[in-house]
């Protein structure tokens, strides 16, 4: 049986890369929606929004999409995966609007406008990983556990108001501020969090969503009793910087310095003088590694790129594809 085919809606404001990268990791194929004519034949879209709102929907507008895209979700039973900007989107109208401008208008299909969190009550943006109350039971959670937390990045949210309550698949906290972290309503489904970037769990979310589409259940969601008393929280962030350079034989590999030192010496039980580059592992193998842990980022740090242009350090850029 052929697999679906998901349709990317990669409007050019930004790297989408991690996002195809969790599509076929979850076993997909992907055809870019270069014109307004591939919305209407589309099986299923995934919208990954970064940037800004007011630059999205200038976008959408520019290319001719905002009503394609309008007739797509009118109904709702069309799939489609909006992230972060793209779900903001959605909704009715947002606060980033242009300069001189108090709101901007969106697609409209959720009821509700977005708002810029209070800096003047916390810290703007909201970054990191939080947690998700679940308002409803929906598959595209399927293989994602509730105490899983994911990661945000932003600035504006959508709060939930009487009027889209049976949108809401999920609310988080931050700053005392409550705010939709995903949607749902048939079968469009949309989240302020980003999955390809929330490791495992978020890989499992966009499989949920797909296999769901696939297998005809992303219907199959049903209102859960909410506990009012209920908080998610902002956790820490883990954040590894590795080390890389190249050792004595032209390979890459991840080292750490001895007030600056990267070479072994009597400490590392060299009987005189200096040995090798010290070799903690491979950087691609370590990257792996940590990421499995939960690590929220990992940095390279070429710790010899001065000495050379920087498109001239072709194997450390080689790592980082």
């Amino acid at each position: 049986m052929t697999k679906l085919k998901v349709s990317l809606l990669d409007y050019g404001a930004g790297n989408v890369r991690s996002v195809r990268n969790a599509i076929t990791a979850a076993g997909y194929e992907i055809e870019d929606i270069t014109c307004p004519s591939q919305i209407d034949e589309a099986k299923v879209i995934i919208f990954p929004g970064v940037g800004t709102y007011r630059s999205a929907m200038a976008v959408l507008k520019a290319k001719g999409y905002i009503e394609p895209l309008r007739k797509y979700l009118k109904d709702h039973t069309r799939p489609y995966l909006g992230i972060c900007i793209g779900m903001q989107t959605l909704f009715q109208s947002s606060e980033e609007a242009p300069e001189g401008e108090e709101t901007m208008e969106g697609l409209g299909v959720v009821p509700g406008h977005v708002m810029k969190f209070d800096d003047k009550k916390m810290t703007v943006p909201h970054i990191g990983w939080n947690g998700r109350i679940h308002h409803q039971e929906s598959p595209v959670f399927k293989y994602v556990k509730d105490n899983e937390d994911v990661y945000f990045v932003h600035s504006y949210y959508a709060p939930i108001v009487e009027e889209n309550k049976d949108w809401v698949l999920s609310g988080t906290n931050y700053g005392g501020q409550s705010f939709i972290s995903s949607v749902q309503k048939g079968a469009v489904v949309a989240c302020q969090f980003h999955p390809e970037k929330s490791g495992q769990a978020g890989l499992n979310f966009v499989k949920g969503f797909l296999e769901a589409v696939e297998n005809g259940t992303i219907l199959d969601k049903k209102p859960i009793e909410v506990d009012t008393n209920s908080q998610t929280q902002l956790v820490k962030r883990v954040v590894v910087a590795l080390d890389v350079r190249q050792n004595d034989h032209g390979d890459l590999v991840v080292t750490k310095g001895d007030q600056y030192d990267v070479r072994e010496n009597e400490k590392d039980g060299v009987a005189t003088g200096r040995g090798g580059v010290r070799n903690l592992g491979k950087p691609v193998s370590l990257a792996a590694r940590y990421y499995a842990e939960g690590a929220d980022e990992i940095a390279f740090l070429n710790i010899t790129s001065f000495r050379q242009g920087v498109v001239d350090d072709m194997p450390m850029l080689q790592v980082l594809e």
